[in-house]
């Protein structure tokens, strides 16, 4: 989704020259108009950042961002029960999902799940559309996700997917600090048979998983880390942070001794890939969620070397 083809529906580019938050800038860039019809800017889902809609007043703009201000209401934000549409087309759906919802039904587990909610959507328009899981997330992580719209499509995306998915960036507030500020964790990773995902001490044994992590702020108690994957194992960072003494605030499966958002502390910030059909790049991005920011608002000192915006 490529911020060139659009163009034709820009009202403006604006270039972002100063760490600042969205409604801030927006105020700025529009001095000649009221509070109110720059609001509108937002609730009418013409604000565009890095390829998506943006309806988040409090969203943190970094210096060289371009903010896109389009013509007319942009469709690409429908709104639905417990999820947002990032994008849709013909073969794809993409989404941001919400803490404490499926992403598909279970053996044990069949209520309301997004690919339900996404499958009546699709319904509405063609009753003979289907709906097709390209990967998961866990109930209680929020963040991007993406369906296909045919079998083709998803076996196409998921025979493919470590060249298809070009970069996938989670947010987590973990327990503790950090001495250093990145680093890397290599296992190889199994299920037991209650299901639970662990690493093997056996060199080889289990699927190779890597993960990198950035720390982004910490205080006395949590450490908010930037989290990259290079590969995408089954509960793979709930494993290696708790791997290496870091378990994420909420994860009581792995560890956790503390639960102070009642959910998982995980959001999926980024997903980019190719197209599966025209091999365009699409980058797809939500800001850290201001409930895992509020760990580090009024509660010890954040750590001044460690800030650093996502």
């Amino acid at each position: 989704m490529s911020v060139k083809n659009k163009k034709d529906s820009c009202q403006a580019i604006l270039r972002v020259t100063r760490p600042v938050k969205l409604l801030e800038f927006l105020y700025e860039s529009f001095s000649d108009r009221s509070r109110k019809s720059v609001k509108s800017l937002l609730e009418q889902n013409q604000i565009m950042i890095r390829n998506q809609i943006v309806t988040r007043f409090d969203y943190r703009l970094e210096s060289g961002m371009d903010v896109i201000v389009l013509k007319k209401k942009a469709s690409q934000n429908t709104a639905l029960r417990k999820m947002n549409i990032l994008y849709e087309d013909e073969h794809l759906i993409v989404i941001e999902k919400s803490s404490g919802l499926l992403s598909v039904a279970t053996e044990k587990e069949n209520g309301e799940t997004a690919f339900s909610i996404l499958q009546s959507y699709v319904k509405k328009t063609n009753h003979k559309a289907r709906l097709y899981i390209v990967h998961r997330l866990d109930r209680d992580t929020s963040g991007v996700m993406m369906f296909s719209k045919s079998k083709e499509i998803q076996q196409k995306l998921q025979d493919n997917w470590d060249e298809v998915v070009t970069k996938r960036i989670y947010y987590a507030a973990v327990e503790g600090n950090f001495k250093n500020a990145e680093g890397e964790i290599v296992s190889c990773l199994k299920e037991n048979k209650s299901l639970k995902v662990y690493s093997s001490k056996i060199p080889g044994d289990g699927q190779k998983a890597i993960t990198r992590y950035r720390v982004l702020k910490s205080n006395s108690r949590y450490s908010l880390l930037e989290v990259e994957l290079e590969t995408g194992r089954k509960n793979q960072i709930r494993v290696h942070l708790h791997d290496i003494g870091h378990n994420i605030a909420g994860d009581k499966k792995y560890g956790a001794v503390t639960d102070p958002l009642r959910r998982l502390a995980l959001h999926a910030g980024i997903l980019e890939f190719s197209h599966p059909i025209t091999g365009e790049c699409m980058h797809f991005e939500t800001p850290v969620p201001a409930i895992l920011d509020k760990l580090f608002t009024g509660f010890g000192e954040v750590c001044p070397s460690l800030i650093k915006s996502p």
